[in-house]
């Protein structure tokens, strides 16, 4: 049925809205649900606006507005991990007599830099009876060649997916390797001898580098983020320089990074 008010461009239709003689289309329930987590968020209600945006995932992957319900969701997974919200994947720690930082954080196995940033540390000093909220999560690391994404994993949960580049002629090497070592603006030897110093614009590894018990193989920052997404490396996993420096804070040393073809 259709009503037309005389001498008004109002039109009620049934099903639609109508303005101005064009037709919109009724919101879809992912439309309505990525509305409601928007609220949510707004209320500041992460939880409940983080599942809403999974359940959108799960039930409707041919969303037309998926990949940014996906990125959405990513954002506030990195917000609530270096946040101080309570989650099921994190605990209170009182520190007790003889803790250190260093201590607490090999206890359950999170960088000292995570600790600090959710609790609003400014120095590595903790004091008796302070509670800490520590992320129990165990992190691993997903890298898939063939589509040139790391994803971050904490237990079976995808945290986070980012685009890398990863070796030229299928040169990154597959399996399951630890992350060894973590350096912060790290000098690049080359193998040709030379020494490239971190603030150089030919060091290749970037501002972090986060190496494989495979050595000579690891994760790193880039010059050339422009050729981030193609297989153009020596073998490493190459990183944007401020996602490289977003995912040093959150891996521990000894982190299982598993890489397929």
């Amino acid at each position: 049925m259709l009503i037309v008010v005389v001498g008004s461009l109002a039109m009620l239709t049934v099903g639609c809205d109508r303005i101005a003689g064009k037709v919109k289309a009724p919101a879809s329930p992912a439309d309505e649900m990525a509305r409601q987590a928007e609220l949510l968020l707004g209320e500041g209600k992460k939880q409940e606006a983080k599942a809403a945006y999974q359940q959108i995932i799960a039930e409707y992957p041919d969303y037309k507005n998926i990949e940014m319900v996906q990125e959405a969701l990513y954002r506030l997974n990195m917000d609530i991990i270096f946040s101080n919200m309570q989650t099921p994947q994190t605990v209170m720690h009182e520190v007790l007599a003889g803790d250190t930082l260093g201590k607490i954080s090999k206890k359950y196995g999170v960088t000292m830099e995570l600790i600090k940033i959710c609790n609003g540390m400014k120095t590595d000093t903790v004091r008796l009876g302070q509670k800490l909220r520590i992320w129990t999560g165990k992190f691993t690391l997903h890298a898939d060649k063939s589509q040139n994404i790391l994803m971050l994993k904490s237990g079976d949960e995808i945290m986070k997916i980012y685009h890398v580049s990863t070796g030229a002629n299928n040169s990154t090497p597959a399996g399951t390797f630890k992350i060894a070592t973590k350096l912060e603006n790290p000098v690049w030897f080359k193998d040709t001898g030379a020494v490239i110093p971190p603030e150089s614009p030919q060091n290749v590894l970037g501002s972090r580098w986060m190496g494989f018990d495979n050595k000579g193989y690891g994760i790193h920052g880039t010059v050339d983020p422009d050729k981030i997404g193609q297989q153009v490396t020596a073998g490493c996993i190459r990183m944007r320089n401020e996602e490289v420096e977003e995912l040093f804070k959150i891996i521990p040393l000894g982190t299982e990074v598993v890489i397929v073809d």
